[in-house]
């Protein structure tokens, strides 16, 4: 019988050789999504041993497009770790099939736990927010992912690059515009209610979903909320840039 260890020790030798694995959902249908959580634990653990560190988390999912298309009614999510969190150069040799989407992320400036935790509580946690690339990327074969095997595998999660500007957030996120461009042209558009309907809801679902787990979320942390446009396909000598009304522009390239 396959374990959640076996499965976590296939995702952290896929990511390290970059060579994609089966979904597990073929050989088990009946995997949960409380079965893949506990996979991303231990491959996250297994992470975690090699000396990296947490410095956030990011939601999956949050659009009701996305949820749809995997039939389900809620984001899923993954940590962020330290040394998925870049500059502004990728190496594409270091991801299988990435792909990138525009986010607004969520700086802390004061703990966050749920149980309960609503909208007005998570908003006075947030100390800005940051204009957001994510580079998502799959130790999954072909993209062929049910819900429990994007959940194992850190909500596929390949790497972040954040804007250079914290911003306060005065103003109402659900509101703020976004166009996303490869190599100079325009490819989606997008705004931040695309985000479980707002940012903030997407940090306090985030979360009252990790207060069962002991999880407090720490100052000094980022969430990114979630994608706000269909992900694109990039490979290298790529060039995407995202600009958002308020937040300003962030901008990544893949070498």
């Amino acid at each position: 019988m396959t374990t959640a260890q076996d499965r976590a020790e296939a995702l952290y030798a896929a990511r390290r050789d970059r060579r994609p694995i089966e979904p597990f959902t073929d050989a088990d249908p009946a995997m949960t999504a409380d079965d893949a959580y506990e996979v991303q634990t231990r491959f996250a653990s297994e992470l975690l041993a090699d000396g990296d560190a947490i410095s956030g988390y990011k939601l999956g999912l949050t659009s009701k497009a996305m949820q749809q298309m995997m039939g389900i009614s809620a984001p899923d999510y993954g940590p962020v770790l330290h040394s998925m969190v870049h500059d502004g150069a990728l190496d594409t040799d270091s991801f299988i099939r990435p792909r990138a989407e525009a986010e607004i992320a969520l700086v802390l400036d004061r703990p966050l736990a749920g149980p309960n935790v609503t909208n007005i509580e998570a908003a006075r946690a947030v100390g800005g927010a940051v204009a957001a690339i994510e580079v998502v990327d799959s130790r999954i074969a072909d993209w062929r992912i049910r819900l429990a095997d994007t959940i194992s595998d850190l909500a596929s999660i390949g790497g972040v690059v954040l804007g250079s500007r914290i911003v306060p957030v005065d103003f109402d996120l659900r509101l703020v515009g976004m166009t996303f461009s490869l190599n100079g042209s325009i490819v989606a558009t997008g705004a931040g209610a695309a985000a479980l309907g707002n940012p903030i809801t997407a940090l306090a679902w985030l979360a009252n979903t990790l207060a069962p787990h002991g999880v407090t979320l720490e100052p000094g942390m980022f969430i990114m909320t979630g994608a706000l446009h269909a992900a694109v396909d990039v490979d290298a000598g790529d060039v995407v840039r995202a600009d958002f009304d308020r937040l300003g522009p962030v901008s990544l390239r893949m070498a």
